[in-house]
């Protein structure tokens, strides 16, 4: 895990992958618990048979949404931000889903630090994600999520 206390701290960063999360599995509970936060039953996520004798993955997967939903769970096992008042979701771009992450699957996010910069005192990270899938080729997604930091 990586340790930052300041904006000068985080920019040494810049450019550089800054870590990867432990794994995580995303099993049919955290799912079915997802569709009930969001409303979205589709019979995909949800509907553990008919996904298996009908589905094109022959199981039930994660929400899109879900596994974006992960990142700042993730982040948090790869950077502690230390010595701020406040930190905010501030934004995500770009972001291209490469493959369906199936139920029961293993995922861990890479990180990289893509840009920094101070708005007036408030620090504002660009971070390159990644989520990888265990054993599969592709991620599951790659795009851009933005953090501000107000530092001490």
């Amino acid at each position: 895990m990586v340790v930052v206390n300041s904006y000068e701290e985080f920019e040494a960063h810049l450019g550089k992958e800054i870590g990867i999360s432990q794994w995580h599995t995303i099993d049919q509970d955290q799912i079915n618990k997802f569709a009930d936060a969001t409303l979205d039953h589709q019979w995909i996520h949800t509907d553990e048979e008919k996904a298996k004798n009908e589905g094109p993955f022959k199981a039930t997967i994660a929400h899109g949404y879900l596994t974006l939903s992960l990142i700042p769970y993730l982040w948090k096992q790869i950077a502690d931000i230390r010595n701020i008042k406040m930190e905010i979701n501030y934004g995500i771009e770009s972001f291209k889903f490469g493959q369906a992450v199936v139920v029961n699957s293993e995922v861990q996010l890479k990180a990289k630090l893509q840009s920094i910069t101070n708005l007036r005192g408030i620090t504002k990270v660009v971070i390159q994600a990644v989520l990888i899938i265990k054993d599969q080729p592709k991620p599951a997604y790659t795009g851009d999520v933005m953090f501000l930091y107000h530092f001490n």
